[in-house]
């Protein structure tokens, strides 16, 4: 066996207790590895933001601009009825879009930057998780390298929503919690502080409290003694009473995500490709990693599987049982805090598998340039155009209008379809192609009410506000499902109006509307 065989496991093998570490590194990294994590950070902030400004907005992200322009104080009565759960992230937009504006790299930049936080803390968590031994730097390397090329992550650094900046709380906050745990600390100042970063994650995303159980398996399996079990038990106890308001509101209002329902069942497909990969060829090479990862944990007794492998299973494992038997509960990018526990375990398997041999490490670099090459028709894929939800193209649909459209003209939009979708998101996310337009059948806008979206009125009720107005412009959104006859359109013509062009754009079409006026 060679010396970086023998490294590899020992490695592993050394994580079969919790050793108690030099006080250099009672924050989980020296100065040996913080140079590296620092620096891959910074890579992994700029190879998300390269592009993030392409894709156009969507619906999600249309209700995080929405919520974060609105007076403060109206913000605040906007979560006591809906997105309570996005509180914090909404109030944080509200005055980083006051500083640097509402463009979609503005917006996405916080989480490009949480990235490479989350990057900087995956690759710290993976050398304290497997140090002493010199092969726990490499592993470290790998697994910040391969937290930087999956595509969740590259799809959560480039989206206006708090997934991105919970990812990079739930790592830091892991790798506080393997300290105290590992150094079998008992003093009350450190765990109290640890339910304080425990309650923060919380209000950064509801789903975070699930690390409490990955913990808690963790705490059982390394027998810590009854000081450290109490000291756990009640800063989770602490944590969550901290986090009682947000978690109260989070179930009252849980109807606003009961639209999960009315999708598909979860498929394997989400599961296993999706959900971290996004697509087959990256998902069977890291499936196959991680099996051997796991596989080599378990033989060589280590414990740091259990935290691995729950954290990466459990927290899917309970939405998917909630989703079937009690409430709708999941979807992929809920999960997005589960990818360090999964860059971590690729980056086992590679330095597992390619451990022999005196080119061993170029082999190991080749595998990690190999499954770069893998992921990126992907993350290519998510700087493009039409990239977020399925074809989103609200940024090109209003540039249309702000090229076709003339001022004193009349601008209506598809209201049948789900909010996150509805084309009238596009004035409310670049208003600056609308400027000079009459919005005919806006009733109340959302920011004179307590929920996200506008209030409309349907074009019937508002014909004589266009008894003067000879063009109208409708954006209609097509889909499969999508009738025959849009209901504006119908509703136009009935009032005397005739189809002068349609645009299509991607997945909405831009109607001209003219008649004579009276």
């Amino acid at each position: 066996m060679s010396t970086t065989e023998v490294g590899t496991r020992a490695a592993i093998r050394g994580t079969g207790r919790p050793p108690v570490a030099a006080p250099t590194r009672w924050l989980g990294a020296d100065m040996g590895i913080a140079p590296v994590a620092v620096l891959l950070g910074i890579v992994g902030s700029l190879f998300t933001v390269i592009g993030s400004w392409i894709p156009a907005f969507w619906g999600d992200e249309a209700a995080s601009i929405m919520s974060a322009e609105r007076p403060l104080a109206t913000i605040w009565r906007e979560l006591g009825r809906v997105d309570a759960v996005h509180g914090a992230y909404y109030v944080f937009l509200h005055f980083w879009i006051d500083a640097f504006g509402a463009s979609e790299l503005s917006v996405r930049l916080p989480s490009s930057i949480a990235v490479g936080v989350a990057v900087a803390g995956t690759v710290v968590l993976a050398d304290r998780l497997f140090t002493p031994v010199a092969a726990a730097g490499r592993i470290a390397v790998m697994a910040g390298a391969v937290m930087i090329m999956l595509p969740r992550v590259g799809y959560m650094g480039a989206e206006g929503r708090s997934y991105a900046i919970g990812t990079a709380v739930a790592v830091w906050l892991t790798i506080f919690f393997v300290t105290l745990l590992r150094h079998r600390i008992t003093g009350l100042l450190p765990w109290l502080a640890f339910a304080m970063l425990f309650a923060v994650s919380i209000y950064v995303f509801l789903y975070l409290v699930l690390l409490a159980v990955v913990y808690g398996i963790a705490v059982v399996v390394a027998r810590p003694g009854r000081a450290i079990i109490s000291r756990w038990l009640g800063a989770i106890a602490v944590g969550v009473m901290l986090a009682a308001p947000v978690i109260v509101y989070a179930l009252s209002e849980r109807g606003q995500i009961s639209f999960l329902a009315h999708r598909n069942s979860v498929t394997f497909s989400q599961m296993f490709v999706i959900q971290w990969f996004g697509n087959p060829w990256f998902a069977i090479a890291c499936w196959a990693l991680i099996l051997v990862a796991v596989v080599t944990l378990l033989r060589s007794r280590s414990r740091t599987v259990v935290l691995l492998v729950g954290w990466l299973a459990l927290p899917m494992g309970i939405l998917i049982f909630g989703n079937i038997f009690i409430a709708p509960m999941y979807s992929i990018r809920y999960l997005s805090f589960t990818t360090p526990a999964v860059s971590i375990l690729v980056a086992v398997g590679v330095s597992t598998v390619f451990s022999r041999g005196v080119a061993a490490g170029w082999i190991r670099v080749a595998a990690v340039v190999a499954l770069f090459g893998l992921a990126l028709p992907t993350n290519v894929f998510e700087r493009t155009q039409f990239a977020k939800d399925g074809g989103s193209d609200l940024r090109q649909a209003a540039q249309v209008i702000g090229a076709q459209a003339r001022r004193g003209d009349a601008v209506v939009f598809d209201e049948t379809t789900r909010p996150s979708r509805k084309p009238r998101l596009a004035l409310r996310l670049y208003p600056q192609y609308f400027t000079g337009l009459s919005d005919v059948t806006l009733q109340t806008p959302y920011t004179e009410r307590s929920g996200i979206w506008d209030s409309v009125r349907p074009i019937v009720e508002i014909a004589p506000s266009l008894r003067r107005i000879s063009t109208v412009w409708d954006i209609e959104l097509t889909t499969p499902a999508s009738v025959s006859t849009p209901v504006n359109v119908g509703a136009l013509e009935h009032l005397g109006y005739t189809i002068s062009r349609q645009i299509p754009v991607h997945r909405t079409i831009v109607y001209e509307f003219t008649r004579e006026t009276t």
